[in-house]
């Protein structure tokens, strides 16, 4: 699982290798006027909430940093990426099954909700592919190639080919 995340957050590394701090940043795209930037600050915000909550075993989705410079820099992106990396490869999959005790507003209100860690990473990780796949919208508009075709894409997804048969 750990090798899965990994793989999909170097996806994203390699999004702000290939683009300028200015197209990361950009937040003129509609409807949502939100950046590139600002996505993966969000991504990451959410493997950081699981990491700051680790040792006590109590995730606060709700409490999240919200480090504006890693949404206006692919450096400060980057690096954030590579601290959330650096954490995952340090855990030990002896404590997957451990129970956390996860915070979170649902939409109508905080709940706490037992999670095993293991969960609460797919969890973090489905959300990140998520949001990677709204960002192919934004990364359209601002003419930017894909970093590559399995960008956004939920493994699970099924693949349709195309053809100009008629």
């Amino acid at each position: 699982m750990i090798n899965a995340i990994e793989q999909n957050l170097y996806r994203g590394i390699k999004l702000l290798n290939s683009i300028s701090d200015e197209q990361y940043s950009n937040t003129t795209i509609p409807p949502y006027f939100s950046s590139i930037g600002c996505n993966m600050r969000h991504v990451l915000d959410a493997f950081s909430s699981i990491f700051n909550g680790l040792d006590e075993g109590y995730i606060d989705f709700t409490d999240r940093k919200r480090n504006v410079l890693c949404e206006q820099t692919t450096a400060a992106g980057i690096s954030y990426f590579n601290t959330i990396i650096t954490k995952l490869k340090q855990l030990d999959a002896n404590d997957f099954q451990k129970i956390m005790i996860v915070k979170d507003d649902l939409g109508s209100g905080v709940v706490e909700v037992n999670y095993t860690l293991e969960s609460v990473l797919a969890y973090a990780h489905s959300h990140a592919i998520h949001h990677y796949a709204s960002l192919g919208f934004l990364i359209y508009q601002l003419n930017i190639q894909l970093p590559d075709a399995d960008f956004g894409f939920n493994p699970t997804t099924p693949i349709k080919t195309f053809s100009n048969k008629n």
